[in-house]
Protein backbone atom coordinates (compact mmCIF):
# COMPACT_ATOMS: atom_id res chain seq x y z
CA UNK A 1 0.00 0.00 0.00
CA UNK A 2 3.21 2.27 1.41
CA UNK A 3 4.68 1.69 -2.14
CA UNK A 4 1.50 2.14 -4.59
CA UNK A 5 1.38 5.70 -2.94
CA UNK A 6 5.34 6.69 -3.48
CA UNK A 7 4.17 5.63 -6.65
CA UNK A 8 1.27 7.96 -7.16
CA UNK A 9 3.03 10.90 -5.53
CA UNK A 10 6.21 10.34 -7.68
CA UNK A 11 3.81 10.23 -11.14
CA UNK A 12 1.83 13.41 -9.41
CA UNK A 13 5.14 15.29 -9.79
CA UNK A 14 6.48 14.40 -12.90
CA UNK A 15 2.96 15.85 -14.92
CA UNK A 16 3.13 18.72 -12.49
CA UNK A 17 6.77 19.35 -13.67
CA UNK A 18 5.81 18.44 -17.11
CA UNK A 19 3.00 21.22 -17.12
CA UNK A 20 4.98 23.88 -15.89
CA UNK A 21 7.86 23.48 -17.80
CA UNK A 22 4.94 23.78 -20.90
CA UNK A 23 3.83 27.02 -19.16
CA UNK A 24 7.15 28.60 -18.54
CA UNK A 25 7.85 27.66 -22.36
CA UNK A 26 4.85 29.11 -23.49
CA UNK A 27 5.32 32.05 -21.61
CA UNK A 28 8.55 32.56 -22.80
CA UNK A 29 7.54 32.08 -26.61
CA UNK A 30 4.85 34.88 -26.34
CA UNK A 31 6.80 38.04 -26.25
CA UNK A 32 9.16 36.38 -29.26
CA UNK A 33 6.11 35.72 -31.14
CA UNK A 34 4.09 38.99 -30.29
CA UNK A 35 7.38 41.02 -31.73
CA UNK A 36 7.75 38.46 -34.91
CA UNK A 37 3.70 38.61 -35.62
CA UNK A 38 3.98 42.56 -35.19
CA UNK A 39 6.97 43.14 -37.62
CA UNK A 40 5.41 40.30 -39.71
CA UNK A 41 2.38 41.92 -40.21
CA UNK A 42 3.51 45.70 -40.40
CA UNK A 43 6.91 45.14 -42.72
CA UNK A 44 5.27 42.76 -44.84
CA UNK A 45 3.66 44.99 -47.13
CA UNK A 46 6.56 46.77 -47.82
CA UNK A 47 8.85 44.43 -49.22
CA UNK A 48 9.55 44.43 -52.77
CA UNK A 49 11.95 44.66 -55.72
CA UNK A 50 11.86 48.56 -55.39
CA UNK A 51 12.32 48.07 -51.53
CA UNK A 52 15.74 46.17 -52.00
CA UNK A 53 17.08 47.88 -55.18
CA UNK A 54 16.34 51.47 -54.35
CA UNK A 55 18.55 53.40 -51.79
CA UNK A 56 17.12 55.09 -48.79
CA UNK A 57 15.02 58.69 -49.96
CA UNK A 58 15.79 61.56 -48.47
CA UNK A 59 13.80 63.83 -45.89
CA UNK A 60 12.25 66.36 -48.70
CA UNK A 61 11.33 63.56 -51.02
CA UNK A 62 9.94 61.72 -48.05
CA UNK A 63 7.76 64.42 -46.24
CA UNK A 64 6.25 64.92 -49.81
CA UNK A 65 5.37 61.47 -50.19
CA UNK A 66 3.85 61.46 -46.34
CA UNK A 67 1.78 65.26 -46.95
CA UNK A 68 0.39 63.72 -50.16
CA UNK A 69 -0.52 60.30 -48.65
CA UNK A 70 1.57 58.22 -51.34
CA UNK A 71 3.58 55.46 -50.12
CA UNK A 72 7.45 56.94 -49.35
CA UNK A 73 9.63 56.07 -52.33
CA UNK A 74 13.08 54.15 -52.25
CA UNK A 75 14.38 51.65 -49.96
CA UNK A 76 17.49 50.33 -48.10
CA UNK A 77 19.74 49.15 -51.11
CA UNK A 78 22.25 51.76 -49.65
CA UNK A 79 22.24 49.66 -45.72
CA UNK A 80 21.96 45.60 -47.88
CA UNK A 81 25.10 46.68 -49.90
CA UNK A 82 27.17 48.56 -46.72
CA UNK A 83 25.94 45.50 -44.36
CA UNK A 84 27.19 42.48 -46.51
CA UNK A 85 30.33 44.48 -47.56
CA UNK A 86 31.79 45.20 -44.36
CA UNK A 87 30.66 41.72 -43.27
CA UNK A 88 32.55 40.01 -45.71
CA UNK A 89 35.54 42.18 -44.61
CA UNK A 90 35.03 41.59 -41.03
CA UNK A 91 34.40 37.58 -42.04
CA UNK A 92 37.43 37.04 -44.23
CA UNK A 93 40.18 38.22 -41.21
CA UNK A 94 38.01 36.93 -38.70
CA UNK A 95 37.54 33.42 -39.90
CA UNK A 96 40.80 32.34 -40.35
CA UNK A 97 42.30 34.27 -37.30
CA UNK A 98 39.78 33.07 -34.94
CA UNK A 99 40.28 28.93 -36.25
CA UNK A 100 43.67 29.09 -35.87
CA UNK A 101 43.67 30.95 -32.24
CA UNK A 102 41.14 28.47 -31.55
CA UNK A 103 43.15 25.53 -32.16
CA UNK A 104 46.09 27.26 -30.45
CA UNK A 105 44.06 27.44 -27.31
CA UNK A 106 42.96 24.01 -27.46
CA UNK A 107 46.43 21.99 -28.02
CA UNK A 108 48.62 24.35 -25.36
CA UNK A 109 45.94 24.62 -22.71
CA UNK A 110 48.25 24.41 -20.28
CA UNK A 111 50.59 26.94 -21.34
CA UNK A 112 50.79 30.59 -19.73
CA UNK A 113 50.33 32.58 -22.51
CA UNK A 114 47.29 30.77 -23.83
CA UNK A 115 45.80 31.10 -20.38
CA UNK A 116 46.15 34.84 -21.06
CA UNK A 117 45.05 34.90 -24.65
CA UNK A 118 41.55 33.00 -23.13
CA UNK A 119 41.21 35.03 -20.13
CA UNK A 120 41.72 38.23 -22.78
CA UNK A 121 39.11 36.32 -25.10
CA UNK A 122 36.24 35.83 -22.21
CA UNK A 123 36.65 39.57 -21.64
CA UNK A 124 36.68 40.88 -25.12
CA UNK A 125 33.09 38.54 -25.64
CA UNK A 126 31.69 40.11 -22.74
CA UNK A 127 32.78 43.78 -23.72
CA UNK A 128 29.81 46.07 -24.60
CA UNK A 129 29.42 46.48 -28.36
CA UNK A 130 29.58 50.79 -27.68
CA UNK A 131 32.88 50.35 -25.91
CA UNK A 132 34.19 48.25 -29.21
CA UNK A 133 32.63 51.17 -31.46
CA UNK A 134 34.68 54.04 -29.36
CA UNK A 135 37.80 51.77 -29.17
CA UNK A 136 37.87 51.20 -33.10
CA UNK A 137 36.72 55.14 -33.48
CA UNK A 138 40.01 56.17 -31.48
CA UNK A 139 42.12 53.40 -33.03
CA UNK A 140 41.00 53.82 -37.02
CA UNK A 141 38.83 56.64 -37.77
CA UNK A 142 41.02 59.18 -35.86
CA UNK A 143 44.23 57.99 -37.68
CA UNK A 144 42.38 57.21 -41.07
CA UNK A 145 40.72 61.27 -40.40
CA UNK A 146 37.10 59.55 -41.23
CA UNK A 147 34.77 57.44 -41.38
CA UNK A 148 34.68 54.11 -43.68
CA UNK A 149 33.46 51.16 -43.91
CA UNK A 150 36.29 49.47 -43.19
CA UNK A 151 36.43 50.57 -39.83
CA UNK A 152 32.91 49.72 -39.64
CA UNK A 153 34.51 45.92 -40.44
CA UNK A 154 37.21 46.55 -38.08
CA UNK A 155 34.50 46.72 -35.00
CA UNK A 156 32.77 44.21 -36.53
CA UNK A 157 35.70 41.39 -36.83
CA UNK A 158 36.25 42.65 -32.98
CA UNK A 159 33.10 41.22 -31.97
CA UNK A 160 33.28 38.42 -34.19
CA UNK A 161 36.59 37.00 -33.01
CA UNK A 162 36.05 35.71 -29.51
CA UNK A 163 33.06 33.88 -30.93
CA UNK A 164 34.48 32.07 -33.74
CA UNK A 165 37.82 31.61 -31.02
CA UNK A 166 35.60 30.12 -28.85
CA UNK A 167 33.48 28.07 -31.12
CA UNK A 168 36.36 26.42 -32.58
CA UNK A 169 38.24 25.74 -29.22
CA UNK A 170 35.76 24.16 -27.68
CA UNK A 171 34.62 21.73 -30.66
CA UNK A 172 39.16 20.80 -30.97
CA UNK A 173 38.41 20.27 -27.31
CA UNK A 174 35.80 16.78 -28.12
CA UNK A 175 37.42 15.36 -30.91
CA UNK A 176 38.86 12.19 -29.56
CA UNK A 177 42.31 11.98 -28.72
CA UNK A 178 42.60 8.49 -30.54
CA UNK A 179 42.39 10.81 -34.04
CA UNK A 180 45.58 12.54 -33.62
CA UNK A 181 47.44 9.56 -32.13
CA UNK A 182 46.19 7.90 -34.95
CA UNK A 183 47.78 10.43 -37.52
CA UNK A 184 51.15 10.99 -35.52
CA UNK A 185 51.81 7.01 -35.63
CA UNK A 186 51.33 7.12 -39.04
CA UNK A 187 54.21 9.40 -39.32
CA UNK A 188 52.14 12.61 -40.15
CA UNK A 189 53.71 15.95 -38.86
CA UNK A 190 52.46 17.91 -36.11
CA UNK A 191 50.42 20.18 -38.15
CA UNK A 192 49.59 18.05 -40.97
CA UNK A 193 47.66 16.28 -38.85
CA UNK A 194 45.92 18.92 -37.23
CA UNK A 195 45.03 20.86 -40.34
CA UNK A 196 44.56 17.56 -42.73
CA UNK A 197 42.78 15.64 -40.05
CA UNK A 198 41.18 17.30 -36.81
CA UNK A 199 40.48 20.33 -38.74
CA UNK A 200 38.68 18.17 -41.45
CA UNK A 201 36.91 16.80 -38.97
CA UNK A 202 35.62 19.31 -36.87
CA UNK A 203 34.58 21.96 -39.86
CA UNK A 204 30.89 21.09 -39.28
CA UNK A 205 30.68 22.14 -35.71
CA UNK A 206 33.29 24.92 -37.00
CA UNK A 207 30.71 25.99 -39.68
CA UNK A 208 28.23 27.01 -37.06
CA UNK A 209 29.95 28.16 -34.87
CA UNK A 210 31.02 30.83 -38.36
CA UNK A 211 27.51 31.15 -38.79
CA UNK A 212 26.14 32.28 -35.26
CA UNK A 213 28.72 34.88 -34.80
CA UNK A 214 27.87 36.39 -38.20
CA UNK A 215 24.35 36.47 -37.26
CA UNK A 216 24.60 37.88 -33.28
CA UNK A 217 27.49 41.17 -35.45
CA UNK A 218 24.37 41.58 -37.94
CA UNK A 219 22.10 43.48 -36.15
CA UNK A 220 24.64 45.66 -34.13
CA UNK A 221 24.13 49.32 -34.34
CA UNK A 222 26.08 51.37 -32.13
CA UNK A 223 29.56 50.29 -33.07
CA UNK A 224 28.45 51.45 -36.65
CA UNK A 225 27.68 54.40 -35.82
CA UNK A 226 31.29 55.47 -34.00
CA UNK A 227 32.96 54.09 -37.35
CA UNK A 228 30.84 53.73 -40.56
CA UNK A 229 28.66 56.43 -40.24
CA UNK A 230 25.93 55.68 -42.73
CA UNK A 231 25.20 57.25 -46.11
CA UNK A 232 22.28 57.29 -48.31
CA UNK A 233 24.15 56.77 -51.19
CA UNK A 234 24.23 52.82 -52.50
CA UNK A 235 28.50 53.22 -52.16
CA UNK A 236 30.91 50.54 -53.08
CA UNK A 237 33.86 52.54 -51.43
CA UNK A 238 35.08 50.93 -48.39
CA UNK A 239 37.22 53.95 -47.66
CA UNK A 240 34.11 56.46 -47.78
CA UNK A 241 31.14 56.28 -44.99
CA UNK A 242 28.93 53.52 -45.52
CA UNK A 243 25.26 52.76 -44.24
CA UNK A 244 24.00 49.46 -43.13
CA UNK A 245 20.28 48.12 -42.33
CA UNK A 246 20.73 48.50 -38.53
CA UNK A 247 22.09 52.19 -39.06
CA UNK A 248 19.34 52.81 -41.16
CA UNK A 249 16.37 51.53 -38.83
CA UNK A 250 18.19 54.16 -36.36
CA UNK A 251 17.69 56.78 -38.76
CA UNK A 252 14.05 55.58 -39.63
CA UNK A 253 13.19 56.13 -35.98
CA UNK A 254 14.71 59.46 -35.58
CA UNK A 255 12.82 60.19 -38.65
CA UNK A 256 8.42 60.95 -38.54
CA UNK A 257 8.85 60.93 -42.22
CA UNK A 258 10.74 57.48 -42.65
CA UNK A 259 8.82 55.65 -39.45
CA UNK A 260 6.97 53.83 -41.73
CA UNK A 261 10.25 52.28 -43.36
CA UNK A 262 11.48 50.39 -40.12
CA UNK A 263 9.15 47.97 -40.58
CA UNK A 264 10.31 46.59 -43.68
CA UNK A 265 13.71 47.26 -42.52
CA UNK A 266 13.63 45.14 -39.38
CA UNK A 267 11.51 42.14 -41.58
CA UNK A 268 14.83 41.85 -43.59
CA UNK A 269 17.26 41.97 -40.76
CA UNK A 270 14.81 39.05 -39.12
CA UNK A 271 15.04 37.43 -42.03
CA UNK A 272 18.64 37.01 -42.72
CA UNK A 273 19.65 36.34 -39.22
CA UNK A 274 16.71 33.86 -39.18
CA UNK A 275 18.47 32.37 -42.47
CA UNK A 276 21.59 32.02 -40.85
CA UNK A 277 20.35 30.26 -37.89
CA UNK A 278 18.72 27.64 -39.78
CA UNK A 279 21.89 27.19 -42.07
CA UNK A 280 23.50 26.61 -38.44
CA UNK A 281 20.88 24.06 -37.18
CA UNK A 282 21.06 22.67 -40.64
CA UNK A 283 24.71 22.59 -40.37
CA UNK A 284 24.75 21.36 -37.11
CA UNK A 285 22.78 18.21 -37.15
CA UNK A 286 24.65 17.11 -40.56
CA UNK A 287 27.68 17.25 -38.72
CA UNK A 288 26.65 15.20 -36.08
CA UNK A 289 26.78 11.73 -38.58
CA UNK A 290 28.95 11.21 -41.77
CA UNK A 291 27.92 8.32 -43.86
CA UNK A 292 31.25 6.43 -43.70
CA UNK A 293 33.29 5.76 -46.97
CA UNK A 294 33.85 2.33 -46.15
CA UNK A 295 32.00 -0.36 -43.80
CA UNK A 296 33.01 -3.55 -42.54
CA UNK A 297 30.06 -5.53 -40.77
CA UNK A 298 30.78 -8.55 -38.82
CA UNK A 299 34.11 -9.94 -40.26
CA UNK A 300 35.18 -13.12 -39.79
CA UNK A 301 37.92 -14.36 -41.48
CA UNK A 302 39.66 -17.87 -41.36
CA UNK A 303 42.85 -20.10 -42.91
CA UNK A 304 41.52 -23.55 -41.63
CA UNK A 305 38.07 -24.72 -39.93
CA UNK A 306 38.88 -24.93 -37.01
CA UNK A 307 40.72 -21.86 -36.21
CA UNK A 308 39.31 -17.83 -36.48
CA UNK A 309 42.16 -15.31 -37.90
CA UNK A 310 39.55 -12.41 -37.37
CA UNK A 311 36.67 -12.62 -35.44
CA UNK A 312 33.65 -10.16 -35.78
CA UNK A 313 35.09 -7.29 -36.53
CA UNK A 314 33.22 -4.25 -37.55
CA UNK A 315 34.43 -0.32 -38.59
CA UNK A 316 33.42 2.21 -40.25
CA UNK A 317 35.92 4.11 -42.49
CA UNK A 318 35.03 7.97 -42.26
CA UNK A 319 36.42 10.09 -45.13
CA UNK A 320 38.92 12.60 -44.71
CA UNK A 321 40.55 10.87 -41.66
CA UNK A 322 43.29 8.24 -40.79
CA UNK A 323 42.15 4.98 -39.53
CA UNK A 324 44.92 3.29 -38.04
CA UNK A 325 44.71 -0.93 -37.15
CA UNK A 326 47.03 -1.62 -34.50
CA UNK A 327 47.79 -4.65 -32.23
CA UNK A 328 50.21 -7.00 -30.90
CA UNK A 329 51.57 -9.43 -34.07
CA UNK A 330 49.47 -12.17 -35.40
CA UNK A 331 46.44 -10.54 -34.46
CA UNK A 332 44.87 -9.92 -37.55
CA UNK A 333 45.60 -6.97 -38.90
CA UNK A 334 47.68 -7.34 -42.28
CA UNK A 335 44.46 -10.28 -42.89
CA UNK A 336 41.47 -7.99 -42.29
CA UNK A 337 43.50 -5.98 -44.93
CA UNK A 338 43.60 -8.31 -47.27
CA UNK A 339 40.14 -9.05 -46.91
CA UNK A 340 39.14 -5.51 -47.43
CA UNK A 341 41.18 -5.20 -50.37
CA UNK A 342 39.79 -8.64 -51.50
CA UNK A 343 43.29 -10.22 -51.95
CA UNK A 344 41.72 -13.01 -49.19
CA UNK A 345 40.74 -14.70 -53.12
CA UNK A 346 44.52 -15.59 -54.08
CA UNK A 347 44.53 -18.00 -51.08
CA UNK A 348 42.99 -21.59 -51.67
CA UNK A 349 41.96 -22.00 -47.71
CA UNK A 350 41.49 -18.67 -46.71
CA UNK A 351 37.87 -18.06 -45.95
CA UNK A 352 35.70 -14.39 -45.27
CA UNK A 353 32.46 -14.31 -43.88
CA UNK A 354 30.34 -11.28 -44.09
Amino acid sequence: MVRDNNIRIRIFKNRLLYVLVCVLSGLTAIPLLAILGEVLIKGWKQLGWSFITEATPNAYKAMQAVSAGQDIPGGIANGIVGTFLMLMLAAVVAIPVGVFCGICLSEYRKNWFATIVSYLTDLLQGTPSIIIGIITYIWVVVPMKGYSAIAGSVALFIMMLPLIIRSTEETMKVLPETLKEAGLALGGSYWRVMLQVMLPSALGSIFTGILLAISRVVGETAPLMFTALGGAAISWNMTKPMSAVPLLIWEFFNDPNLQSLIWGASLFLLTFVLCLNLLANESRRNGKYKEPILQIKDVCISYTSSTMAVKHVSADIQKNTITAIMGPSGCGKSTLLRAVNRMHELYKNYSCDR
